[in-house]
């Protein structure tokens, strides 16, 4: 699950956020499939994403979002962030 935001534009300032997303629903699986761990929390977002419908029912959704310090990441997204900083205006 590895995807990265679109470049920003000229005008976009990039930092780096921690978020905490809760989400709580209930949903209609195989016993075998919730009891693969391995694969459960893509599974359980790839079903939220859809929404609601007859095999899941949303019941609380939370998201926070708070801007860190650049050296709270890791040295890798560090220097990534830096190569974003640096891009040149489009």
């Amino acid at each position: 699950m590895a995807t990265s935001a679109p470049h920003p534009s000229a005008e976009a300032q990039v930092g780096v956020y921690e978020c905490t997303v809760t989400l709580k629903f209930r949903i209609l699986e195989e016993n075998g499939v919730i009891a693969n761990r391995d694969h459960l929390l893509e599974l359980l977002i790839d079903a939220y994403s859809y929404g609601s419908d007859e095999f899941v029912e949303q019941l609380e959704s939370q998201v926070e979002v708070n801007e860190v310090s650049a050296m709270a990441a890791s040295p890798l997204m560090r220097r990534q962030l830096i190569r974003l900083r640096n891009l040149p205006a489009a």
